[in-house]
């Protein structure tokens, strides 16, 4: 089964929605925008700047094994890494890559350091984007509890998007998790 089927039909985590069911218009103006966000936010920002929180091999979350299509005991790269503005961190951003294609269609992210990988994804007309999928994220969520560790004052939840990038066969999932400062932002 091909990565664009697996995230059609992935079915393991049905809490990953094709809308956001978000009260704050604001809120949804970024969820729903297609384009690269952290162009976006370079856009509004004065002093844009991407920390990179780390970059290494770990196992993919069961949700992510099943869109990426690899088993529970392959470790992927993953990235994690905050969009900010000045000192002020907006987004969470966690991507995850089957390591084999580390060595053919992604292999420019072993080396991406500080630049930032939308960048990349939206540079090249080959790579594919599939439609965003929406979550509300709680405590319980493991990507919830790495974004707050981001910010002063605990949220009860936070909202998230995902999507899969595809390039050459090959899959990359990026969840981008949004802080509440995004919203002192124009949308």
């Amino acid at each position: 089964m091909t990565a664009e089927n697996r995230y059609r039909m992935n079915t393991t985590d049905n809490l990953w929605h094709p809308q956001p069911v978000c009260a704050d218009a604001r809120l949804r103006r970024w969820l729903l925008d297609r384009g690269s966000l952290t162009r976006r936010i370079q856009l509004r920002c004065e002093n844009f700047r991407l920390d990179v929180l780390s970059q290494r091999l770990a196992a993919a979350r069961r949700d992510e094994r099943a869109v990426i299509g690899v088993r529970a005991d392959a470790d992927c790269m993953v990235r994690e890494i905050s969009l900010n503005c000045g000192r002020q961190p907006l987004v969470f951003a966690h991507s995850v890559v089957a390591p084999r294609a580390l060595k053919g269609a992604w292999r420019m992210l072993s080396g991406l350091g500080a630049r930032p990988l939308g960048a990349a994804l939206f540079a090249d007309p080959r790579i594919r984007r599939f439609p965003l999928r929406f979550r509300q994220l709680n405590r319980g969520h493991a990507l919830y509890q790495r974004a707050q560790s981001l910010v002063d004052e605990p949220s009860a939840s936070l909202w998230a998007r995902r999507s899969l990038f595809v390039f050459s066969g090959s899959p990359l999932l990026v969840t981008e998790v949004f802080l509440p400062a995004i919203l002192a932002l124009a949308p």
